[in-house]
Parts: C-alpha cells; sequence; structure tokens
C-alpha cells in the first residue's frame, strides 16, 4: 500500500474505499450513463454517493451494480498516476467536478483501463487491497439515487 502520509488538519482518507469509490462511479457512468456522483461522503466504515438518474433503479440492477463492482474489485487491476494539461485530460476524463482555479497540472488516477479521473485524494496500489464492496442500502427521490456502502 502507499505511504500514507496523514496530518491532523487533513481529513483522514481511507484509499481502499476511496478507490472503491472510482470503480462504484465508473460503474454507475457505464450502466445508467449518468455523470459520476455530484455528492459523496467517503469514510472507513461506510460511504454514501449521490447520482442523478431519470427513474430508480430496479433491486436487479442495484444488484448488478455490487456485482460489477466487485468484479473489477476482484480483476486486481494496478492503479497508477499521471500528471497532465487540461487539455490532454479532458479528452478521457469528466471535468465537470474541477473546482475553478485548479492548477494548470492534473494528476489522473488510473484503475487498469476500467477508470480515469482527475483526483488528488488516496488510493490503494492495486484493486486486490480493497476487499468486498456491499450496498447496504438505497434509496430515490426526485432524480437522486443515493448508494450507502461498505467494504467487508
Amino acid at each position: 500500500m502507499q505511504e500514507q502520509n496523514f496530518n491532523a488538519h487533513n481529513k483522514e482518507e481511507y484509499p481502499p474505499m476511496h478507490t472503491a469509490e472510482h470503480i462504484l462511479n465508473q460503474t454507475m457512468v457505464r450502466m445508467f450513463g449518468c455523470p459520476r456522483s455530484k455528492n459523496s461522503h467517503i469514510e472507513k466504515k461506510k460511504s454514501k454517493c449521490d447520482y442523478i438518474l431519470e427513474k430508480a433503479p430496479t433491486e436487479a440492477e442495484i444488484k448488478t451494480i455490487e456485482a460489477q463492482v466487485n468484479e473489477i474489485i476482484n480483476q486486481c487491476l494496478n492503479i497508477s498516476c499521471e500528471f497532465m494539461d487540461h487539455e490532454k485530460a479532458a479528452r478521457f476524463v469528466d471535468m465537470s467536478k474541477l473546482p475553478p482555479g485548479v492548477s494548470d497540472t492534473l494528476r489522473i488516477v488510473r484503475i487498469g483501463d476500467y477508470d480515469a479521473c482527475a483526483c488528488i485524494g488516496q488510493h490503494v496500489e492495486n484493486t486486490r487491497e480493497i476487499g468486498q464492496f456491499k450496498i447496504i442500502s438505497y434509496d430515490y427521490e426526485a432524480g437522486r439515487l443515493r448508494l450507502r456502502f461498505k467494504l467487508i
């Protein structure tokens, strides 16, 4: 696992959960054609992500999301980082979540060939370090799907 450099002034991240969030986001994009989560809360014990969808997913679709995330985790994909300018990154990365005034050089985190995302967070080196992804609950209201999940 990558060396962790936590300090008392920064929120402590849990790299396995943060990496699982990237896989979940890409799974949602692929399954539903929706944007990546616009609102998420990622913690060690449990996390949540919100997605904008036109209709509520079925129970079978929820089970498929969970199965697909676990299938990607089980592929033991390497996680890598590279730095590039906005123009190059915009060819394959969703740039909509970048804050105003962000650096000219972006850190792109790749999970094998499955996902690429601009991110400053901490990640595992290989998906085998994540564990099993489990959706613990979900709700759909006014076009927003909230997924709550944990790693076991």
